[in-house]
């Protein structure tokens, strides 16, 4: 099977995970890239079955509005049951590095609000360390040069991610060469620097179901201990 053929095929097996607990009323969290377009494409066919959804980047919202499905605000919706999203790179403890499309900072907001996190992805995406995937870092505009260089000192080499502004209005550096050993403390020490919005690490809040796609089937994974 081809890549794209293994994300459809965890597509599918999302829509499997959630479908008997969607009710009319029931408001989903739909995450951005290429894994999560498919998703919505075969969410279309339940479009009756759920009130609507909210989205982690304009993208996604755009993609949603296009298959008719309502699109929200957070603000208006509180939490949400599910949310559906994929990985760059995800763990045995289903932590995860995210953000190769830029949409980190409102993936981190909707995985925050929900009450059960999938994700969803390809068997390339697993590895035992994160960190060959570059980790993104969502900075306030001025502080670019500041945040590089204080991630020159914990061992990363950032590049900063020329052309792209995220929806937030903000820019991305990638941290290459960042082999990651404690993913939930660096976490919390990235945010920490001043002038950081968020970075691409989802451990303080990883995944509850990981569904990946391999030459053998969707495999079903939650997290190890």
């Amino acid at each position: 099977m081809t890549q794209d053929e293994l994300k459809d095929t965890v597509a599918a097996a999302a829509i499997d995970e959630i479908r008997p607990h969607l009710a009319r009323n029931s408001v989903l969290g739909i995450g951005t890239g290429s894994t999560a377009n498919l998703f919505i494409d075969r969410l279309a066919a339940l479009r009756d079955d759920f009130k609507g959804a909210v989205a982690s980047s304009e993208a996604s919202a755009e993609r949603l509005r296009g298959h008719d499905i309502e699109v929200f605000e957070l603000n208006e919706v509180g939490s949400v049951p599910f949310y559906i999203d994929g990985a760059d790179e995800v763990n045995a403890h289903l932590h995860m590095i995210k953000g190769g499309g830029a949409a980190l900072t409102r993936e981190k907001i909707v995985a925050a609000c929900s009450e059960r996190f999938i994700c969803i992805a390809d068997a390339s995406k697993r590895v035992t360390r994160l960190g060959a995937f570059p980790l993104p870092v969502e900075v306030i505009p001025m502080a670019r040069s500041y945040v590089a260089r204080e991630l020159v000192k914990l061992g990363a080499d950032p590049v900063y991610r020329q052309g792209v502004v995220t929806d937030n209005g903000n820019q991305i550096i990638d941290c290459f060469d960042f082999m990651i050993d404690d993913p939930l403390a660096m976490e919390a020490r990235l945010n920490a620097i001043v002038g950081v919005v968020t970075n691409g690490l989802f451990a303080a809040r990883g995944a509850d179901v990981l569904l990946l796609g391999g030459s053998n089937g969707v495999e079903r994974l939650t997290p190890t201990e």
